[in-house]
């Protein structure tokens, strides 16, 4: 028996076949992997935007948007060789070896052995081709992340061997003394070491924010939201003040932001 889910790719997968075909879209039929990837991205970044919205009619549509793209560049990579179905049984295995504590005899204590055993796992695993050699520990790091999640992911796999300061406090310490260094950078003309050492302490208050079950992108990301709200209202009671909000002094527009800010 069919599963609905199985007959909705089956469905979504003629879909493809249909724009690919001799009838089909000529647009779909000029695409390639590489032409889709900035697709991809949109369409990921609009389904990260409906989880968090949480409008579940909102995930259900980007949800199937993705699987399109999915579907699609899967379908232009069987004529290099392989199959999506090759893609999800080799990761089916891939997850089986990464969980011995699930689908073996072996156990752990905590998360932190999950991810432990995860990293001593990966490594283990070979790298197709010549070389032959052990995984690094940032070998499977995109490239292409959002700096602000690569700082969280660099943090996070560093943590899961052992490379990490010993305990909060001692991240703390370090986040003044980065704090220190960029103020003392701030004091030259140097635009670079104020730069650097901007960014070391954006990294390392991600660190600490990871270490307090905080992710830093989210966590921006809300603050974001908020910011944008609470501009938008404030530029509404200007409006029905028959004002212009950018013709406003700094006073005025900071005591419509504290208005805002005191009626959120």
């Amino acid at each position: 028996m069919t599963s609905p889910i199985s007959e909705a790719t089956i469905a979504l997968k003629d879909v493809i076949e249909k724009l690919l075909g001799p009838d089909g879209c000529p647009w779909d039929k000029e695409q390639t992997p590489e032409s889709l990837c900035d697709y991809l991205l949109e369409e990921t970044f609009e389904l990260v935007d409906a989880i968090r919205s949480g409008k579940n009619v909102d995930v259900r549509e980007e949800l199937g948007d993705v699987m399109f793209l999915v579907l699609f560049i899967s379908r232009l990579y069987e004529c290099k060789g392989f199959t999506l179905a090759d893609s999800m049984q080799e990761n089916a295995a891939k997850m089986i070896r990464r969980h011995p504590h699930v689908f073996s005899d072996s156990s752990v204590e905590n998360i932190a052995e999950v991810w432990a055993n995860w990293e001593r796992i990966k490594r283990s695993e070979k790298k197709d081709g010549a070389e032959d050699k052990p995984k690094g520990t940032f070998d499977s790091l995109p490239k292409g992340l959002p700096p602000l999640l690569k700082a969280y992911r660099l943090n996070s796999k560093s943590a899961r061997i052992g490379f990490t300061w010993p305990d909060d406090a001692a991240v703390e310490k370090q986040l003044e003394s980065e704090w220190q260094e960029f103020n003392e950078a701030c004091a030259t003309d140097d635009k670079e070491a104020q730069e650097r050492e901007f960014g070391d302490v954006l990294f390392t208050m991600v660190e600490l924010g990871r270490r307090k079950g905080l992710k830093a992108n989210a966590a921006l990301n809300s603050t974001n939201i908020k910011f944008l709200a609470r501009f938008e209202r404030m530029e509404a009671l200007a409006r029905e003040r028959g004002k212009v909000f950018a013709d406003l002094s700094f006073s005025e527009m900071d005591a419509l932001w504290n208005e805002v800010k005191q009626g959120a």
